[in-house]
């Protein structure tokens, strides 16, 4: 809060429906006189706008103002930006209620239902990124095509050979630190360039907010490094880019799901997280490009499966004692974190109020949806997820799908070029 009350400038910021930091830039005094107590207006689309801002819907239905209503106790440094500190914003009517569509309701509505039986959720977020050598100009100049990785080799655990990427990941990590994030890992990954930075794990809402912060952090700072980096989920046919979610619960500070293997709960709640997760999918992967991803012999789940300390299954039971906690692994780089872990709660909430046997680690799963069309299908047509969500939320982001798919559908690729120029 110190930061706060000195900053010249206050970044106000709300995480859209895709993850992604929106909002205005704001000088310190006026954010201090007028807007921290008050909030400040944005245009409703900022809830039902594509990738590009195109709207699919006017959430309000005149493409009036929002309430961003900042949350102070979000407010970060910018060390990149002199100055500067970010303030997180929900998004409220004005006459103060919550709009049920903003991604940080949507979790806090099932974080609630979790502290009404005296339960925390915990949570770390794992993201892999690819970094090259080209700016982000160069990149958009090539089409986003034929780019050269930050190193040239398989740097999965690699300490020598990082390449360009080395200077990058150096400023990313000062950058963080500097911010008040709690560094816990780094280390290149299996795709020449990867790299996965890895904070420590916080209660559900704050490690969320941890990671939208990060993610926009890292664009800025890899663009004014002279470099691109992405966390498209499929950018080539080699390894993609995950977002593995580490998820424990506890009770008066006890771990809730088990100690040295899963307890009862533990069960029942896994087996929900199973159950839901063909027609939850869609919270996980958002895109397109996602479902590349999630293919066979991709080192990413295609079924509803789990196991102990298994990174071939959906869901990897990793740690013991307290650190005990399920390793959600459907989710790619462009995922938004709030639904992710929203979606691990009610499901599991779901398998827990049903008291839902789990099959052995053995057992085949059911299959994940292998494409966005099919991921929307279910989940509009889920029960589930109409009962803990609401139909107003589930058709919102079933209406975000169809706004992906409809840009998709009408694009010609590099694809059909390629095949039909000069052969058809």
């Amino acid at each position: 809060m110190s930061a706060l009350a000195e900053a010249a400038e206050v970044v106000l910021a709300l995480p859209d429906l895709y993850g992604r930091l929106v909002g205005t830039r704001l000088a310190g005094d006026f954010f201090r006189a007028e807007v921290a107590a008050a909030g400040y207006g944005g245009c409703d689309y900022l809830l039902s706008a594509d990738v590009d801002l195109r709207a699919f819907s006017s959430y309000a239905g005149s493409y009036g103002d929002l309430v961003l209503r900042p949350d102070l106790g979000t407010a970060r440094p910018l060390p990149w930006r002199d100055g500067a500190v970010l303030v997180l914003a929900d998004a409220v009517s004005r006459s103060g209620e919550p709009v049920p569509v903003a991604p940080r309701q949507v979790l806090r509505s099932q974080l609630a239902r979790l502290a009404s039986q005296g339960l925390t959720a915990f949570v770390g977020t794992e993201l892999e990124f690819l970094v090259f050598s080209e700016s982000y100009r160069d990149a958009f100049t090539a089409g986003y095509a034929g780019l050269s990785t930050a190193s040239r080799h398989n740097s999965d655990y690699a300490l020598t050979g990082l390449g360009e990427m080395d200077d990058l990941v150096g400023r990313l990590l000062r950058g963080m630190a500097e911010a008040g994030l709690r560094l816990e890992s780094a280390r290149g990954e299996v795709h020449p360039g990867q790299y996965e930075i890895v904070f420590r794990y916080a209660e559900a809402l704050s490690a969320c907010d941890a990671h939208v912060f990060y993610k926009m952090g890292a664009k800025q700072i890899a663009e004014a490094s002279g470099r691109a980096l992405t966390f498209m989920p499929k950018y080539d046919a080699g390894e993609g880019n995950s977002c593995h979610v580490h998820f424990s619960l506890r009770e008066d500070g006890r771990p809730s799901l088990g100690d040295s293997a899963l307890g009862q709960f533990g069960e029942h709640f896994l087996a929900g997280v199973l159950a839901c997760a063909p027609e939850l999918t869609l919270l996980s992967a958002p895109t397109i490009n996602a479902y590349k991803r999630l293919a066979p012999e991709a080192f990413a789940p295609t079924s509803a499966t789990w196991g102990y300390d298994d990174r071939t299954r959906a869901i990897r039971v990793v740690g013991t004692g307290s650190s005990l906690r399920l390793e959600h692994r459907i989710a790619g780089g462009d995922a938004n974190p709030y639904l992710v872990v929203a979606g691990i709660v009610a499901s599991g909430l779901y398998g827990v109020e049903r008291s839902l046997p789990l099959a052995p680690p053995s057992a085949d799963g059911s299959p994940l949806p292998r494409t966005l069309e099919s991921a929307a299908r279910l989940w509009r047509e889920s029960a589930v997820a109409r009962a803990a969500f609401g139909d107003e939320v589930v058709d919102h982001l079933a209406a975000a799908a169809d706004a992906e798919l409809s840009a998709f559908a009408n694009t010609v690729t590099d694809w059909e070029r390629q095949r039909a120029f000069e052969r058809l």
